[in-house]
């Protein structure tokens, strides 16, 4: 095992060095002044060989932390546990060491046997930087002193931020030869630059015509050496003047200092007024809070730069020449001996925000009024909708809907005030871009207002369906189906107040019926008046209530109301299999005049002869029997836990769309779980067609949502999705206030020395023959060595499988029982969650035998009486106080809120799927806070992954509010990062 490491020089030499696990074969002498060869570092010759990349053998001089007697090994140095090394003893100092390396400015290489340290990654974040620069086209040609061609960066200013990051970031090690950090990483990043332009270009041609000889020589000269031999070869050539013209050049189109000039526009005080006020101050890079005038700097207040340059005054001036080339009214600024700003009138405000993108791309900064480019500076359509009906609540048959016609018109206007045919008048009249309308400043588009003036002339008002308008509500501003970006939706009709967010105005005070129950709480009874209210439109819903809020209840209370006023055609409700039982108690439960029938089991018959008010059946038994359900006319379809068709190719979510029904409805806590994808599918089955098709989903809101954090697009698919999905947390204070707290640990655990040579052993192998696979073949390989590392991670025993004895082999096992013992010794009771059935198997006796208590423990063979038998057990607070549970069978639809702890033993890697288990404590009912505790062993892929998990769980909160096959898809350089084992994971 190697671990690569990377030393940057001031001469721009990229150095790279690699320990090795393997090495020393002798004791080191002792260091000294005098830099000793390092006695882990592999020579440069065999590096070259072993990572499969060429480059100079080269020795540097590299202060390193160290004892007296040897180098401090690297922390991704992964050593041998067993194999005995001494640890030196002394003071840990900074000592000069020769370290053998490769000089080399190719990818940084990750072979099966590598592991990247600190240096070596912050390489790869510089080359991405030159990457994207060269890419972007932002490198310009230089001479440098020695008389050679190169290509440098052209930073823009969110270059400048980056690039400071990088300077604050850079790890000690890639200064090891004592450079400073900010030389360093400019002669690296100029090396990198210069070589991937080269390799970029190739063999391109790149010899100008149309110049006059004199030029076409020095240029055709430049050019070569630019693409190849970077020594000009011509000795004629005035090399001093072309690189102080190629100097002056890319200082005028690029950006790396740590402060920057910036320019603020500010629109006239007077609303009458036309003056516009431009001011120049100067602003720190990586923290663009910090500004000072240019007024301050002249009057010498400017000591708050002085850590970033010596002489802001003598800055400010250049910086403020480099932007006239750009701003021809700056440089007349200059002029004067200290300027502090320009005054420009309408006309020049509009020409300065036109050129403010330049500006920003030349690396100044640039702060512009806030009303620039939003919508209440633009002119654009507001539709006004209307429709008769006040709906109420639920009745037989529904005369609204999405396919009711509603009229509309159609009207020019700024943000929410709709203009006049006068104020049309004089904006179609108007010979400056921005303008003055009530109030406010404008930016008008005369194409887009023309075009916007024709639309209205042709189709000013009408009559549509409520799903063409829903479906003009999601359009992106530059959609060609309209000619101007919707700035606003009113109306009097429900329509308008549902895409407006005003839903709460329309429902009406609903109590579930005589006979039911339990006493709604009122969130309970606004959740049931909302799904009255959408039943009476024939509107399908998604409730996507927290765990534990009572999905169940409300929906139940709905069907109890709908059919108090008579005989209706039945309800189809699909779940899981293990969630059948509950339905069923909980109807009896809620419901006792209710008709539940459960189609399952190998006698199931006809469905048209069941006499049911609801027909209960599983996600399977759905796609199986597809042709009995879909012959029936249901009343409604429920799913609960309708992330089962979060894949809407999958078999049972076709199915679930092909079952006819009056209304539609899914219950979820997590309409999204990975991906935006999901929720399209089930808002399909709740409103077939509301959302278009899912390549057009795709097109318009999952990629900008994902990919680009588009912010436009997340409010428009909240203003088409938001009336249909309701989304209630139970940490939220207006919702419930009697719940207890939940307290979330993450405890880490140290593999043992045998866990981790089974570790390596698995991500060695795999990592051996997922390079040389590719599709099916590789996914599941991945897959199925994820699955090895996770029992690695439990214990050897469940991955070996050979039924060798439990105790005093693994970290994660002995950290369960001491928690297991805090747990028992304060009288409290405890869910366990596993995904690994056998491995739960593999713990009852000894938990059993180690407490000396009985264990439940709960699986998807468990048959449902004893089930729930064992679930009566633990909640009457009588029975045995630690409930083992495999996460499959136990994480949903079960209420055990006589535990106040949970512990997950290993991760499912889908943060929905792991707070549902612990919902199943945390809960109505409980009384106790609830401490959830998630066991990790440090330095796996279980660590690596879980910060993955975090960034994950931002989507769904973007959009509305998985398993482990994401993991297939990365990148194999990622996947090892992934997988690669810390030296830090191995215990005493």
């Amino acid at each position: 095992m190697l671990a690569l490491h990377c030393i940057g020089t001031a001469d721009g030499r990229i150095v790279l060095w690699a320990e090795d696990a393997a090495r020393p074969d002798r004791r080191p002498g002792k260091a000294g002044r005098q830099a000793a060869p390092h006695p882990f570092a592999v020579p440069g010759g065999e590096l070259a060989e072993r990572l499969g990349v060429s480059g100079e053998e080269v020795s540097v001089r590299a202060l390193l932390p160290s004892y007296p007697s040897a180098p401090v090994p690297s922390p991704e140095l992964v050593r041998d546990p067993l194999a005995g090394h001494g640890q030196p003893r002394g003071t840990v100092k900074l000592r000069p060491w020769l370290v053998s390396g490769l000089a080399t400015t190719a990818t940084v290489p990750e072979p099966e046997d590598v592991r990247l340290g600190s240096g070596a990654r912050y390489l790869c974040a510089v080359r991405e930087l030159a990457e994207d620069l060269v890419s972007r086209g932002r490198v310009l040609p230089a001479i440098t002193a020695t008389g050679a061609a190169r290509w440098r960066p052209a930073p823009t200013g969110a270059d400048s931020a980056r690039l400071a990051r990088l300077r604050e970031s850079m790890p000690p090690a890639v200064r090891a030869d004592g450079t400073p950090a900010p030389a360093v990483l400019t002669a690296v990043l100029n090396t990198l630059v210069d070589a991937i332009a080269r390799e970029r270009l190739g063999e391109l041609d790149l010899a100008p015509g149309g110049l006059v000889p004199d030029a076409a020589v020095a240029v055709h000269a430049l050019l070569e050496s630019l693409t190849g031999d970077p020594v000009l070869g011509t000795p004629s050539l005035p090399t001093e003047r072309l690189a102080g013209a190629l100097d002056s050049w890319r200082a005028s189109a690029s950006h790396d200092g740590p402060v920057r000039a910036c320019f603020r526009l500010r629109s006239p005080e007077d609303e009458r007024g036309d003056d516009w006020a431009v001011e120049f101050l100067l602003q720190a890079a990586d923290d663009p809070s910090v500004l000072v005038s240019a007024r301050q700097v002249w009057d010498g207040a400017e000591n708050v730069l002085r850590r970033w340059v010596p002489q802001p005054a003598d800055l400010l001036l250049a910086e403020l020449g480099r932007a006239g080339r750009i701003v021809p009214e700056v440089d007349r600024a200059l002029r004067g001996t200290h300027p502090t700003g320009l005054t420009v009138d309408t006309a020049g405000a509009h020409a300065f925000l036109t050129r403010a993108a330049e500006l920003d791309q030349a690396g100044f900064g640039v702060l512009l009024p806030s009303w620039w480019q939003t919508e209440a500076a633009q002119v654009g359509l507001r539709l006004t909708t209307s429709q008769p009906g006040q709906p109420g609540v639920v009745s037989g048959q529904s005369a609204m809907g999405r396919d009711e016609l509603v009229e509309y018109r159609w009207d020019m206007a700024v943000g929410d005030a709709t203009l006049t045919a006068a104020e049309l008048d004089a904006l179609a009249k108007a010979k400056v871009p921005l303008v003055r309308v009530r109030g406010r400043w404008v930016h008008l588009d005369q194409r887009r207002l023309a075009a916007g003036l024709e639309f209205l002339r042709h189709q000013a008002e009408g009559s549509t369906s409520v799903a063409t308008i829903m479906t003009l509500a999601a359009l992106p501003a530059d959609d060609p189906l309209l000619p101007a970006p919707v700035v606003g939706i009113d109306g009097d009709g429900w329509l308008a107040d549902l895409l407006n967010g005003r839903v709460e105005s329309r429902l009406e005070p609903v109590k579930a019926p005589p006979g039911f129950g339990a006493d709604l709480r009122p969130y309970q009874q606004r959740g049931l008046a909302w799904m009255a209210f959408l039943d009476r439109l024939g509107m399908g819903a998604c409730l996507a209530d927290d765990m534990g809020l009572g999905k169940t209840v409300q929906l139940l209370a709905l069907e109890a109301m709908a059919r108090a006023d008579g005989p209706r055609p039945p309800t189809l409700l699909v779940c899981p299999m293990s969630l059948v039982g509950n339905w069923q108690r909980e109807a009896e439960r809620f419901a006792p005049d209710l008709r539940v029938h459960v189609h399952h089991g190998a006698d199931r018959g006809r469905l048209a002869d069941a006499e049911a008010d609801i027909v209960i059946t599983t996600y399977n038994l759905l796609a199986r029997d597809n042709a009995k359900f879909t012959e029936v006319e249901w009343d409604r379809v429920v799913l609960d836990e309708a992330q089962n068709i979060k894949n809407s190719a999958s078999r049972q979510s076709r199915a679930a769309r092909a079952v006819p029904a009056r209304h539609r409805i899914a219950l979820t806590g997590t309409p999204v779980e990975n991906r935006l994808a999901e929720l399209w599918s089930i808002m399909d089955f709740a409103n077939p067609g509301l959302l278009g098709s899912v390549h057009r989903f795709r097109a318009r809101f999952a990629v900008p949502i994902e990919r680009y954090g588009d912010e436009d697009a997340a409010t428009r698919l909240r203003r088409v999705t938001g009336p249909f999905v309701l989304r209630r947390v139970k940490t939220d204070p207006t919702i419930i206030s009697d719940l207890p707290d939940k307290v979330e640990m993450k405890q880490l655990c140290n593999l043992t020395a045998e866990q981790a040579s089974l570790y390596q052993a698995v991500v060695d192998d795999m990592m051996g023959k997922v390079e040389e696979s590719e599709g099916v073949q590789r996914k599941g390989l991945v897959l199925s060595t994820i699955t090895r590392l996770k029992q690695v991670c439990n214990h050897p025993a469940q991955f070996l499988g050979d039924g060798s004895r439990i105790a005093g082999r693994s970290g994660k096992l002995a950290r369960l029982e001491e928690t297991l013992e805090e747990v028992l010794a304060d009288g409290d009771r405890a869910l366990v969650f596993t995904q690994f059935a056998a491995f739960g198997g593999m713990l009852v006796p000894h938990l059993a035998a180690r407490f000396d208590t009985e264990v439940l423990f709960l699986h998807g063979g468990t048959p449902k009486a004893r089930r729930d038998a064992m679930v009566e057990r633990f909640q009457s607070g009588e029975g045995p106080s630690i409930f083992l549970l495999s996460l499959k069978a136990g994480g949903t639809g079960l209420t055990l809120t006589a535990a106040n702890h949970v512990i997950h033993l290993d991760r499912w890697w889908n943060p929905a799927v792991e707070d549902q288990a612990t919902d199943r404590a945390f809960r109505i009912g409980q009384r106790k806070d609830v401490q959830v505790r998630k066991l990790m062993c440090i330095g796996t892929l279980e660590e690596k992954v879980d910060a993955m998990i975090e960034r994950k769980k931002a989507l769904a909160k973007l959009a509305v509010g998985a398993g482990e096959d994401w993991l297939t898809e990365l990148s194999t350089a990622d996947l090892r990062e992934v997988v690669s084992l810390s030296a830090e994971a191995v215990g005493e």
